[in-house]
């Protein structure tokens, strides 16, 4: 089990001899394992080395003292798993790398197609683990694949330095703690983006792999999805996400400040921001009420006061107000 972190087999039997004697001589544990001396006294200066043993004293006869394994061991396992996931997005790389060089000399390469929720999310999950710069992301309600609380490989690229963009469908929100989940990602910096309709559920990561689901299958009615490389369909879907992330209403935490308030004296605080998003992206009152865990008469009073606060007495002016003072 431990040869995994560099812990051979006949040193994990003499550490573990250690400790269930908690202090021995080298003599006692020659002749309870049925070792040479020399063997044992070998395998002592590796676990020495591995810091599971205290260096040698100058008596040599003196009883030996296990030392406790969590931190030598968990350092060797961390290292392992560090290792372990280097050469994961490695083999993601060289495998993309590997479709890249068939899609461009064999167009039967160009679109592949996924079949299954389980075997998309993977897709997804190894795409994200082996990006290196930017993310797309048009989400709609009813996630075929991922749910967005279950895509942890997000945070660990938004953590590598890797930005995430994302269009969120305005029905998304009406589900319980989806804004919960969305102010997560936002925080921890994704940029976010939200929109009345989407045309399609769409993944593009690094400008070079796009992920499209398809209609269901219709023998079987399992997810599938085309896995599109560079070429110009994959132009066009780019296209298509930056045509709709220009006219979608930016999403913020509660966490992130406001924009100066260009010239104006008035600077909505951090839950007024959130609820002017939902808003401004047209989710209705009962709905945002339900999201910020208030009474709809709640909203429809902190509306009113920041039309009062804009100078305007209708809703199209307050929409209209925050946009112009840069209060999103």
């Amino acid at each position: 089990m431990f040869e995994v972190i560099g812990l051979t087999p006949d040193e994990e039997r003499l550490y573990r001899a250690l400790i269930q004697l908690t202090a021995a001589r080298v003599d006692q544990l020659v002749e309870l394992l049925g070792r040479p001396r020399t063997e044992v006294l070998a395998q002592l200066e590796a676990l020495r080395g591995k810091g599971l043993v205290p260096p040698a004293g100058p008596d040599p006869d003196a009883p030996l003292r296990p030392l406790a394994p969590d931190a030598p061991l968990g350092a060797a396992l961390l290292r392992r798993q560090e290792a372990l996931e280097s050469a994961r997005a490695a083999v993601n790389q060289l495998t993309e790398e590997y479709r890249a060089g068939m899609r461009r000399h064999d167009a039967a390469h160009l679109v592949e197609v996924v079949h299954g929720a389980v075997a998309l999310r993977e897709r997804l999950r190894d795409l994200q683990n082996g990006a290196r710069h930017e993310v797309l992301w048009f989400c709609r309600a009813n996630p075929l694949a991922m749910p967005g609380q279950d895509n942890l490989e997000e945070f660990d690229a938004l953590a590598r330095g890797v930005r995430y963009r994302a269009v969120y469908e305005r029905e998304m929100l009406l589900e319980p703690g989806a804004l919960e989940d969305l102010e997560r990602g936002v925080r921890a910096g994704e940029q976010a983006r939200l929109l009345d309709r989407l045309p399609v559920r769409l993944a593009i990561v690094d400008g070079r792999t796009a992920i499209c689901p398809l209609v269901p299958d219709r023998a079987s009615g399992e997810t599938s999805a085309a896995v599109i490389g560079r070429s110009q369909l994959l132009d066009a879907l780019l296209a298509l996400f930056e045509s709709h992330w220009r006219i979608a209403t930016p999403l913020r935490s509660t966490g992130t400040p406001p924009h100066e308030p260009g010239g104006d004296d008035y600077r909505p605080d951090t839950d007024e921001i959130r609820l002017l998003a939902l808003f401004v992206a047209g989710v209705p009152d009962k709905s945002i009420a339900s999201q910020l865990g208030v009474s709809r008469r709640t909203v429809q009073r902190r509306l009113a006061d920041l039309m009062t606060a804009a100078g305007v007495d209708t809703r199209p002016g307050l929409a209209f107000q925050a946009a112009r003072r840069r209060w999103l």
